[in-house]
């Protein structure tokens, strides 16, 4: 089996080049063309966390994306914060999040508790020094 190390983007265009065949010409399940298959897109995936690695959104950014995955409008989130002026400040990064408002998000949006409670910055508030601040939970 012809395999080697991703360590380089030479070797990482080798690696998909190998992986496309499989595409065009897909093997049978549990033969050594399958297995090398599983292999190449492995080291390929390691390859890519490692050189690319994708963060997680924080608070704001999941919120907005599951709102836009599910269609969601911005009023079904005054029940989770209170008003809707408090779902605006904090979809424009001018509130933190509490954690009660978290466990509400989780609950109704199913948004992983880990990405809700990780600080994220907040907007400078107009007249306040212009410094990064984290929102508390």
């Amino acid at each position: 089996m012809d395999i080697r190390p991703i360590r380089t983007e030479a070797d990482y265009d080798w690696a998909l080049a190998e992986v496309e065949r499989y595409f065009l010409d897909e093997p049978a399940p549990g033969s050594e063309a399958a297995d090398r298959f599983d292999v190449l897109s492995a080291l390929i995936e390691a390859y890519e966390a490692k050189v690319w690695p994708i963060e997680a959104p924080d608070a704001v950014e999941a919120v907005k994306s599951v709102m836009a995955d599910r269609r969601i409008p911005r009023e079904r989130l005054t029940a989770v914060f209170g008003s809707k002026s408090r779902v605006s400040e904090f979809l424009s990064r001018k509130r933190g999040l509490t954690l009660a408002a978290a466990h509400r998000l989780h609950d109704e949006l199913q948004i992983p508790a880990a990405v809700l409670i990780r600080p994220y910055a907040i907007a400078p508030r107009p007249g306040s020094p212009r410094r990064r601040e984290k929102a508390e939970g």
